[in-house]
């Protein structure tokens, strides 16, 4: 049971001051590559006896022997407690000698102490690479835009590196006029940037029943945001002249050989948020991405923003293509099927603490975290550290933008005792993020898609920040 004070939601608004910053709060990150060839073989095989107790122990057992784990930033070269600093009283050599040279790296690349920060993939989540996930590294990341290098990945058939000239895009169905437009051709037309989420709709999958992975990485990293730059999709279809009265929907279909196809309701077209897109972050999409060509669905799970983006077919009910009739639909506690269940519900996480971080003391942390909303802008996001009884409201980080991430912070003393940690989200429409148990209510424990429910990261006494799920 944790302590009467947090029980009683006496941990109060935290002013930034001298007194309470006095004793700053430093954080270990996780452990990073916790399991090797072997052990995600036998992943594999305690998955399929439905036990997952190997992947906990194996985490701890690379968090105890510090397996590849970064040290706090300042850790590693502490301050001495007295005779003064070496690293100000002794120049070092990038203060008195010459750099390199300008673009030595054609294109940039990060600093070498940034090396560990990567998108991975869970260990024994899926049997061959190409058909598989890579996850965002959620716990590492600042602001709401992803680097293209860190966006998570989703495949159903390994990703292509399609040469641009020879890529074409066709719209044909319920159209006067039938058009195949080259990448060139795109790309003269009035285009429109915006920042936008993404998420696949399994993002959380794994703790459905039970908690399954450690960290933020594994639990929430199939999401991030970036700045997508395309023409409207109800441009094109203008062009073609589509039936925008009888055609209520369009089928979008990739060129990668999974065959992905997939029905886009035509009142989110004609809102003019659909985007056809070739940019992201400012440079042409990166091909685990979609090159040269992928749609940008606001809002809707991932498998809607169709990669290598090849045909638009306009027509006059959903096709149930296979995935939509067997794939990324919720199987419902009285054995019916929700089927284009499509628009992510709000949700958030806390990044810092979270999963594998070890708090190294007692003192003044700043809690942030992540909001998102496929139905608009996140209104609120309310924070605890006692599991749920009492709340603080957290401050909304600028820009608060539509249908994409938010960055939430509020100031918090740890006082060394057990702590456990939540972030709750409203959106404009007024939805609140559920518990499991609200989620379970409606959904039981049988799902493998949209899971929205609030994360809870546990604060032990050692400062160790473990996953765990409240009743």
């Amino acid at each position: 049971m944790l302590p009467q004070s947090r029980r009683n939601g006496a941990s109060q608004e935290v002013n930034l001051n001298q007194e309470n910053t006095k004793q700053p709060g430093r954080v270990l990150k996780a452990p990073e590559h916790f399991l090797d060839r072997a052990g995600i073989s036998q992943v594999r095989q305690e998955a399929k006896s439905g036990r997952r107790d190997f992947i906990r122990k194996a985490f701890a057992t690379a968090a105890a022997a510090g397996a590849s784990v970064p040290v706090a930033m300042a850790q590693g070269n502490p301050i001495p407690p007295e005779g003064g600093d070496p690293n100000i009283l002794n120049l070092p050599e990038h203060t008195t000698g010459l750099g390199q040279g300008v673009a030595t790296e054609g294109y940039g690349k990060p600093s070498k102490f940034e090396s560990n920060i990567q998108r991975r993939q869970s260990p024994g989540l899926t049997q061959t690479t190409q058909a598989s996930v890579s996850f965002a590294p959620l716990q590492s990341l600042f602001g709401i835009v992803t680097p293209n290098g860190l966006h998570f990945e989703r495949h159903h058939q390994g990703w292509w590196d399609i040469d641009p000239s020879k890529h074409r895009l066709m719209i044909n169905g319920m159209v006067k006029t039938p058009k195949v437009f080259t990448m060139d051709e795109i790309m003269r037309l009035p285009s429109v940037s915006r920042f936008h989420f993404i998420e696949c709709g399994a993002n959380t999958a794994v703790e459905w029943g039970n908690v399954a992975v450690p960290t933020v990485q594994y639990t929430h990293g199939m999401v991030s945001c970036s700045e997508f730059t395309g023409v409207p999709l109800i441009t094109l279809l203008q062009l073609a002249g589509a039936d925008l009265k009888k055609g209520k929907f369009v089928l979008a279909e990739g060129a990668d050989g999974s065959s992905m196809t997939r029905t886009i309701p035509m009142s989110l077209i004609t809102s003019g948020e659909v985007l056809v897109a070739f940019g992201q972050n400012g440079e042409m999409l990166r091909p685990e991405n979609g090159y040269p060509l992928r749609l940008v669905v606001p809002g809707v799970q991932g498998v809607s923003w169709v990669k290598y983006l090849r045909r638009l077919e306009v027509g006059d009910m959903p096709w149930a293509a296979k995935d939509e009739a067997i794939h990324y639909i919720d199987l419902m506690p009285d054995g019916t099927h929700r089927q284009y269940a499509n628009i992510q519900e709000c949700k958030s996480v806390i990044t810092t603490p979270s999963g594998g971080q070890v708090l190294l003391d007692k003192g003044f942390y700043n809690i942030s975290g992540l909001a998102w909303s496929g139905r608009g802008k996140i209104r609120k996001v309310d924070v605890s550290v006692d599991g749920g009884r009492f709340w603080r409201q957290a401050r909304l980080e600028t820009p608060v933008l539509s249908k994409a991430l938010t960055r939430f912070n509020i100031d918090w003393v740890w006082d060394g005792k057990p702590a456990i940690v939540q972030s709750r989200a409203v959106d404009d429409t007024g939805y609140v993020q559920p518990t499991y148990r609200q989620l379970r209510d409606v959904r039981s424990t049988r799902s493998i898609y949209h899971n929205n429910a609030i994360q809870s990261w546990l604060i032990a006494e050692s400062g160790e920040v473990k996953n765990v799920q409240l009743s």
